[in-house]
């Protein structure tokens, strides 16, 4: 298995790999991977391979029948022979906002506090959809309320729990369209805050900030029906 270097520090710019495989697609496997692949609404990262006399464009990652993270070239890129050492080059820029885009989701789950229904990252916009019968009177007030919790510079931080303590526990998953990968025996949990200044725990593969503060200023943009029970909030990022 490819060994997930996002998880183990989001902040990673740059990293050697060794090229495992390639698929049938053109896809290339590599044996520890720095790209996030596509997953839970968040986007699967972009960036470069480089190698000795080559440089490959990476379109985006995603999570092939068996697992494995498959990097996506560009269309006519000249790729890496199985074997070769290479360094992974990050669209940093990409990913961060990423980062503060998905981070503020689980925020904005706080100040909702319904169940969510959907939701989609991208570097410009996202978005949650709550079961919310009613749309709410102002977003504006959301807007604030969501900015004075990023305000607050809580740490984000990461624990595991066994599978078997997350379906003992079943509150600690928010999203209905979603559910918690399984099969490898432990589940992450992202959490927003420590001891009694803890804001939220929940079961999350995604790319975080570490402190809320690096947000900055959001915006809700729109608010739409989406269904008789369901309200679309779009957010995006001020700066």
């Amino acid at each position: 298995m490819t060994r997930l270097l996002f998880l183990e520090d989001s902040y990673m710019k740059e990293a050697p790999a060794v090229v495992s495989s390639r698929t049938d697609e053109g896809g290339i496997v590599l044996n520890q991977s720095l790209f996030y692949a596509t997953s839970g609404g968040q986007p699967g990262d972009s960036g470069f391979l480089l190698w000795s006399g080559g440089k490959t464009k990476i379109e985006t990652t995603f999570k092939g029948k068996n697992g494995e993270l498959i990097c996506m070239p560009g269309e006519s890129e000249v790729c890496p022979d199985v074997g070769v050492d290479v360094v992974q080059v990050l669209d940093w820029y990409r990913r961060y906002r990423h980062m503060r885009m998905h981070t503020a989701l689980h925020l904005l789950s706080v100040v909702v506090p319904l169940p969510v229904t959907g939701g989609a990252i991208t570097a410009k916009k996202s978005r949650l959809d709550f079961d919310m019968p009613e749309a709410p009177d102002d977003k504006e007030v959301i807007s604030n309320n969501l900015n004075t919790v990023i305000s607050h510079g809580l740490s984000i931080s990461e624990t595991w729990i066994t599978e078997e303590e997350l379906d003992a526990n079943p509150s600690l998953v928010k999203t209905l369209s979603v559910k918690p990968p399984k099969g490898a025996g432990m589940v992450r949990l992202v959490r927003i805050g420590q001891a009694e200044n803890q804001i939220d725990l929940q079961p999350c593969g995604g790319t975080h900030v570490l402190n809320t503060s690096e947000i900055g200023r959001v915006r809700i943009s729109k608010i739409e029906k989406k269904g008789r029970q369901n309200r679309r909030l779009h957010l995006i990022l001020e700066q």
